[in-house]
């Protein structure tokens, strides 16, 4: 996979509509800022928000200043965006974090609830970090959460059901791994990269976490805000082929000096 540079990478970021105009559209983010704003935990990813976050308005401020989202209240439907640079920006960071990763050979946790658009985004970072030397944390066997199976496939864990790998919000199956680290006395991840609940459970344990999160799962852009989150990087989590995460994948790799290229 070619290298891109920056403004190669936002071109193709905005041609595949991983960022630039998205599919999700404007009232379902709307809809979704007001849920997590009037307390509903399906909407906090695991993160323990308090009652920092009861206005919708505020939450709709932090999206537009870190996802890219249209910051006009008024502007209820149509299309919403993501903003590249801003896509970009944050894999700038979370590369920084991943190279420090490198250099100390930690241990890392990889989990997606988004099997079907970022397993190999994650698949591939985890290869690159055993490349270097980190341990990828391999989680204990038997574990359930949410009437599924938490299972590890190609470094990453995720949560299957009825032979399926199943797309989830929930911060329960990240729960049932760290709570089984600990029983078994076994040293819990030095760094965790995941999405939805899986990275916002880990940041909320106080683990280093960074996750990737769409225009509509402000949870995770309000953690990375209030420090709970290391990095989180806005963009949509499931376009129509998993390819097309590839040159982000690859410019996140090499920014993090982590292919050979």
């Amino acid at each position: 996979m070619p290298i891109p540079s920056r403004a190669e990478l936002a071109e193709h970021l905005v041609r595949t509509r991983i960022a630039g105009d998205v599919a999700t559209p404007r009232d379902n983010n709307l809809s979704h800022y007001r849920k997590l704003a009037n307390g509903d935990r399906h909407y906090w990813l695991g993160i323990e928000l308090g009652d920092r976050w009861t206005d919708e308005q505020d939450v709709l401020a932090v999206m537009a200043e870190r996802c890219g989202v249209v910051d006009d209240p008024q502007f209820r439907s149509g299309q919403d965006t993501i903003d590249p640079e801003l896509t970009i920006d944050a894999l700038d960071r979370m590369a920084g974090r991943l190279r420090k990763a490198a250099e100390a050979k930690e241990r890392v946790l990889f989990a997606t609830g988004h099997p079907g658009g970022l397993l190999d985004v994650h698949r591939q970072t985890a290869d690159a970090l055993r490349a270097a030397g980190c341990e990828i944390v391999r989680i204990p066997e038997g574990l359930f959460a949410d009437e599924g199976m938490v299972v590890q496939f190609a470094d990453v864990t995720m949560l299957e059901r009825g032979a399926t790998l199943w797309h989830t919000h929930s911060p329960e199956p990240m729960r049932a791994v760290l709570d089984s680290l600990e029983r078994e006395g076994r040293p819990l991840p030095d760094l965790v990269v995941a999405d939805h609940g899986w990275a916002g459970c880990a940041g909320q344990r106080g683990l280093d976490a960074m996750g990737y999160a769409d225009c509509n799962d402000p949870a995770l852009f309000l953690a990375e805000a209030e420090g709970t989150l290391q990095v989180t990087i806005p963009l949509d989590d499931h376009v129509t082929s998993p390819r097309h995460y590839d040159p982000m994948t690859a410019y996140l790799l090499h920014t993090a000096g982590l292919s050979a290229a």
